[in-house]
């Protein structure tokens, strides 16, 4: 029956091709415009690393002078030096990763390629374990080489590329910010959007070439390139000073169970309240503990002009389905000596109902059709715009289907009207009209 609902239908929107092509129109563009901006809000609204994302923590504590203290108040994104270093050798995590962003100078050993600065991650072992970051060649650093400050380096899959071919580079020496470090690792390609764990730096197409150990960076002076919150005294002070009342480095860690997190929460509480003991801390215990998913919700990684973008088509698709109504009303009115017809043959309105249901979803597939062509046409000039997230703007399988399917649902909610009211003429007084 339904097939047959599916002829009756191509053969009724044929007999009015211009009825037909506005219709198809209308529910194309408000298509085209919500799915253009809802793809963008699910590509950059995405979990970066889903598998994991719930048992990830971002860590905060205030270590903050009292001057200006306020119950309630948000303590630092960002942890010290020292409590860095607390933090980490209590390993009171199933796994912990202290790191900061750099620049560094990079001396290419082959001559026809000019040195250059490539950004930098200095963090400790456990970054590599815990984020689940894969290796092309060899393997990451230890726990000792941290402890020893080795002279060794992680190149991205990219920098490989570039400066090896992409050949197995394990045991190569590179001439990194003026010192002779060796590579021990290269990742698979691996760039996590956005840039969960250090979002003071470009949040969505950030890339990071070089990966040395935090202690390494720290003995050879490589340059900081991120965010510093200081108070007291630090405002003076050099921002990779390790005395210095400053937070400049990132501390996240891994609790598999909630039971770890809440023994974590309650340890930093602790830690926070030993340090004020000793003179360090003046404010009460203030603490932090989010999880990948909050701590991009809590930053507003999304940007907000996007979700008004997103609100803005949905809009516009109302007005186009209102209109769509409308058009759809005047078609099937048109049809009401041949509904008539039927009815008086033995029809039902059930029946009639259900065949104009069917055209009205013919209608929004033809119009999810020509919506898809144009939400690629629009993610393309979104490509093409100054935006970090730019190049992000592509449409997945999911996305490919949500399209047909609210193209479908539309329609059907716009056709119900009309056919209700085409279906509740009564069929003597329309036979007597013809």
């Amino acid at each position: 029956m339904l097939a047959y609902y599916f002829q009756l239908a191509i053969h009724s929107l044929k007999r009015n091709k211009v009825l037909t092509a506005l219709m198809v129109l209308a529910i194309a563009v408000g298509i085209g415009a919500s799915m253009t901006t809802l793809t963008v809000l699910h590509v950059l609204s995405g979990n970066p690393i889903p598998e994991k994302s719930a048992r990830l923590y971002r860590v905060q504590i205030d270590p903050r002078g009292s001057f200006g203290f306020r119950p309630g108040m948000e303590p630092p994104n960002q942890v010290s030096w020292i409590d860095g270093m607390n933090l980490l050798h209590a390993a009171r995590a199933d796994r912990q990763a202290l790191m900061t962003g750099g620049l560094v100078a990079v001396q290419p050993a082959q001559s026809m390629l000019d040195a250059f600065f490539a950004p930098a991650r200095y963090t400790s072992a456990g970054f590599f374990p815990m984020f689940d970051v894969p290796f092309r060649y060899g393997h990451p650093w230890n726990a000792a080489d941290d402890q020893a400050s080795a002279r060794v380096v992680v190149l991205s899959h990219a920098l490989n590329e570039k400066l090896f071919g992409g050949r197995n580079s394990v045991g190569r020496m590179l001439d990194v910010g003026g010192h002779a470090l060796r590579v021990v690792g290269v990742l698979g390609d691996w760039r996590p959007n956005p840039l969960f764990y250090d979002l003071t730096r470009n949040s969505y197409n950030a890339t990071e070439g070089i990966y040395v150990p935090l202690s390494t960076s720290q003995v050879l002076g490589f340059a900081h390139d991120g965010s510093t919150d200081c108070w007291g005294n630090g405002g003076g002070s050099k921002r990779m000073d390790p005395a210095a009342p400053c937070a400049w480095l990132q501390f996240w860690v891994q609790l598999d169970t909630p039971a770890s997190a809440a023994a974590y929460r309650r340890f930093l509480v602790h830690y926070s309240q030993q340090q004020k003991a000793l003179g360090r801390f003046q404010r009460p215990p203030n603490v932090r503990l989010r999880n990948v998913m909050q701590w991009l919700d809590y930053n507003q990684v999304v940007p907000a002009n996007v979700r008004l973008q997103t609100w803005l088509a949905f809009g516009f698709l109302f007005v186009c389905l209102v209109n769509t109504v409308g058009l759809m009303l005047a078609k099937f009115m048109r049809r009401q000596g041949e509904l008539s017809v039927r009815r008086a043959m033995g029809a039902s309105r059930r029946t009639l109902f259900a065949q104009l249901l069917v055209e009205s979803g013919v209608v929004g597939l033809a119009g999810g059709a020509g919506g898809l062509v144009i939400a690629l046409l629009g993610l393309w000039l979104v490509r093409h715009r100054p935006a970090a997230y730019a190049s992000l703007a592509h449409l997945d399988g999911a996305m490919l289907m949500i399209t047909f399917l609210l193209a479908i649902c539309a329609s059907l909610l716009a056709g119900v009207l009309p056919a209700w009211r085409a279906c509740s003429i009564t069929p003597a007084s329309m036979l007597k009209s013809q």
